[in-house]
């Protein structure tokens, strides 16, 4: 807890998205000696500049404190870059946070394969069908989805890993706690019992527009690949795709296959211009990881790809019948609607229900809500006919 204090103490005075976290944490055995080195100290490291000198003077401790107090009333976990629990593959790039806020369990990352599915938040049917049947599949055989919690293409990527039952991370350019996109709330809180909620930024911390590039570094540090599902010329999804590159220049880049379309150029040109690999399917994504092993429970590194690749059938299709991403298995795979009034209550069932059955005893352990009035909101869903019961108190998505 002490170098937790300080650690938080750092990024409130020297900011976010610096390198400098990362050099004193290996400059000095702890961050308690750097602090407690003052001024004279500061100086001599020769890491600083004079406003963060001063910064850091006119910063005191009990800021940490008072963030601390906030998290405990909400029960997030704060994980700070010297924490044996802190994702390995977020402190090896140049300026990883010196702490991060979690809402959920966040996954052992660097010991599974994830992939970032990134894209418009103005996107197109074919775009929001495309991001939800490919997380879907992926997360179905044990692959983490890593997103930003936007609209578009990171909703209907957390969507679709949710309706898999898999895992998926949702990085936000805000405080956790912070009402950033209401019509979301659901999603989020869903994401919390099949995943983490993370950002850099403390509780409160307004969703700023420079947030947003910043916390792309951290989607593309946390991913093994990334998707980009559809992408304008100027979408931050490219963002995402110069910091996974610079941050390894081999990381892999994959574009969904897109029409030729000012929403697609983005992506389009990532293609022509050799950055990404075109796909067509979720499994072109899987055959680009040399001896990948994956079942449905879990993807591991073993095995050659090809001795078994679980395929996922969509809505009644025959697993042979299925080719990922086809035009004609689109339609038959439902998806969360967006801009729907629901109450707090509401949009949390909403969205604990996903493509595939979910009994109702999951859907009261995900939501946490008293069974009385869980079955009096699953029935208002079924009137607005958002949801359907089907066979043995399950119900799932129109």
């Amino acid at each position: 807890m002490i170098s937790l204090r300080h650690w938080i103490w750092f990024s409130q005075a020297v900011g976010y998205c610096t390198p400098k976290a990362k050099q004193v944490s290996e400059l000095y055995d702890s961050i308690e000696t750097f602090y407690l080195g003052g001024e004279n100290e500061w100086r001599l490291s020769g890491l600083f500049s004079e406003n963060e000198i001063n910064s850091m003077m006119n910063t005191p401790l009990s800021v940490a404190d008072d963030i601390l107090s906030k998290c405990s009333k909400y029960c997030y976990e704060v994980v700070s870059l010297d924490n044996p629990y802190y994702p390995r593959c977020l402190y090896d790039i140049d300026d990883p946070p010196a702490v991060i806020y979690i809402s959920g369990m966040l996954p052992d990352i660097d010991d599974r394969l994830s992939i970032a599915v990134v894209g418009t938040r103005r996107a197109s049917m074919y775009g929001i069908r495309s991001a939800y049947s490919i997380s879907y599949n992926l997360a179905k055989v044990g692959i983490t989805i890593v997103s930003g919690g936007a609209l578009g293409i990171d909703s209907s990527s957390h969507q679709g890993a949710l309706a898999a039952e898999g895992v998926t991370i949702c990085v936000l350019g805000c405080g956790i706690n912070y009402n950033y996109l209401r019509e979301n709330a659901g999603m989020r809180s869903s994401i919390t019992f099949r995943g983490a909620v993370i950002s850099e930024y403390p509780p409160d911390t307004e969703p700023f527009p420079f947030h947003f590039p910043q916390r792309n570094r951290i989607i593309s540090a946390l991913s093994n690949g990334i998707l980009v599902v559809e992408a304008g010329r100027k979408s931050g999804s490219l963002i995402t795709v110069n910091s996974a590159l610079e941050q390894d220049p081999n990381k892999k880049i994959f574009a969904l296959a897109g029409p030729v379309d000012p929403h697609f150029y983005g992506s389009n040109e990532l293609v022509k211009d050799k950055v990404a690999t075109l796909i067509t399917d979720y499994k072109d994504i899987i055959d680009s990881f040399d001896n990948l092993y994956v079942t449905s429970e879990l993807a591991v590194e073993a095995q050659p790809k090809d001795d078994i690749i679980d395929v996922i059938p969509i809505k009644g299709k025959a697993p042979e019948d299925i080719n990922g991403l086809k035009t004609s298995d689109l339609s038959e795979v439902p998806v969360h609607k967006e801009g729907l009034k629901l109450s707090e209550d509401e949009e949390k069932v909403y969205y604990a229900v996903g493509a595939e059955p979910v009994h109702v005893d999951k859907i009261a352990e995900i939501t946490q809500l008293p069974v009385p009035k869980l079955s009096s909101i699953l029935t208002v869903l079924e009137i607005k006919k958002l949801i359907v019961c089907v066979k043995g108190r399950s119900y799932r998505l129109l």
